[in-house]
């Protein structure tokens, strides 16, 4: 599943700081980075390809084991960075074309989905979740008709998030934990209900809930909207986004393993650090998510994906109009500065004078970087293979380079062009 949390640690970071973390041992960075290890750059552009690289290094000199890189100039040029080992245990190079799980990315092709739905008239952004799923969002004070389907898009309903609750006790992030759960996945519904154990954090306006304008991130809000899709088409919430998203494009490397724990070759190891402990385990095989999280993809399809969405060639003008417009997110960021739209987050980035669009995403062990220009001409997408959530310190690290990885990979090029 996705594990992104609501209050996260740090510039896209993704993890809540409930957990304990006092008296964690740092882990050097020289002890991480096993036999193999590499750092490499490809693509047109010497300067840009000694940027990129160093920008890389810098996120490996974190602690990160593995990363692999791909921006996209304004002219389509394509400059490709990596670092690191793909296997602390085996050692080679991170593949330059990994697959790798995007984890809430996939966020951003189910509001895709229900976008289209909204244009063709299938959906309204004011239609409600009682409306489409009766019974479904109730007890503890939860109430479906006052949370419409651009609350949830938006993450303005209020509603508790699933994994906060599955994830709040620190015995169940062990590495015996995982790997007793790791083959095990939940229904929609489990989930939902799970949410539904917990009182909102708000409900939005009873007169007008979709001028709700209080932001708090949750998973639940997109496995809401994944079964609203399928109760609106009478199609797999994963059918509709290849039909409509993946083939439309010819995203040959990004596909949906439902209930599969496996990710295809060539790809790298995925490390966790778990609360309590200074060691790294290996987290590669474990059950994904669905439509809050559940898609496997490749860099180069990631920069595809969102160019072709900023673009305008997956959404009417009225609809990327809609999803582009935003409220306060001061969670999403450590500046505070971000904001949150239908499925899209847009920051600030030195460089890059109307910002960048992004989303990110985490699961155990992988970590998605994006970030694309409001004309969608200049684009990155990065998958780092290491996640911490024994450490904050290093955490936030890792995050912070990062994405002054994507910022310097994307404004950079947007500044020449």
């Amino acid at each position: 599943m996705d594990i992104t949390k609501s209050a996260r640690w740090g510039r896209s970071g993704r993890w809540r700081a409930g957990l304990a973390m006092a008296g964690v041992a740092a882990v050097g960075t020289a002890s991480l980075l096993g036999p193999g290890t590499t750092a490499e750059a490809m693509g047109a552009g010497g300067d840009t390809r000694s940027r990129l690289q160093r920008d890389a290094d810098a996120v490996r000199d974190t602690g990160a084991t593995g990363l692999t890189v791909l921006a996209r100039n304004a002219a389509g040029r394509e400059t490709q960075a990596r670092s690191g080992t793909a296997s602390l245990k085996d050692g080679g190079r991170v593949p330059f074309d990994a697959y790798y799980r995007i984890g809430s990315d996939t966020k951003t092709f189910t509001a895709v989905a229900a976008l289209q739905l909204v244009g063709e008239g299938t959906l309204s952004l004011d239609d409600t979740v009682e409306q489409w799923l009766p019974g479904v969002v109730t007890g503890n004070g939860n109430d479906g008709s006052r949370i419409t389907l651009r609350n949830l898009l938006q993450h303005t309903s209020g509603l508790a998030n699933y994994t906060d609750i599955l994830f709040e006790d620190p015995a169940e992030l062990t590495p015996e934990r995982f790997h007793a759960q790791r083959f095990r996945s939940q229904t929609s519904e489990e989930q939902v209900a799970v949410a539904m154990e917990r009182a909102p954090g708000w409900l939005p306006d009873a007169d007008d809930p979709g001028a709700e304008t209080q932001w708090a991130y949750s998973n639940t809000n997109y496995v809401l909207l994944g079964m609203v899709i399928e109760k609106a088409t009478g199609n797999p919430w994963a059918q509709e986004v290849h039909d409509r998203i993946i083939e439309p494009l010819g995203l040959r490397r990004t596909l949906i393993p439902d209930t599969s724990p496996y990710v295809p070759m060539p790809t790298a190891a995925g490390y966790t650090q778990f609360p309590g402990r200074d060691d790294l385990t290996d987290t590669t095989l474990a059950v994904g998510g669905g439509a809050d999280g559940g898609i496997i993809s490749t860099t180069r399809d990631m920069n595809t994906f969102l160019r072709a969405l900023m673009g305008g060639r997956l959404l009417p003008p009225e609809q990327l109009e809609q999803m582009r417009a935003t409220v306060p997110a001061p969670d999403y960021t450590t500046d505070g500065k971000a904001r949150y739209g239908l499925g899209l987050a847009w920051r600030p980035a030195e460089g890059c004078e109307d910002g960048i669009w992004h989303h990110g995403g985490t699961s155990f062990g992988t970590a998605s970087e994006t970030a694309v220009t409001s004309d969608g001409r200049v684009s990155a997408a990065a998958a780092v293979f290491t996640t911490r959530f024994g450490d904050q310190k290093r955490f936030l690290e890792q995050a912070d380079a990062a994405v002054r990885l994507l910022d310097r990979a994307v404004c950079g090029d947007r500044k020449r062009g």
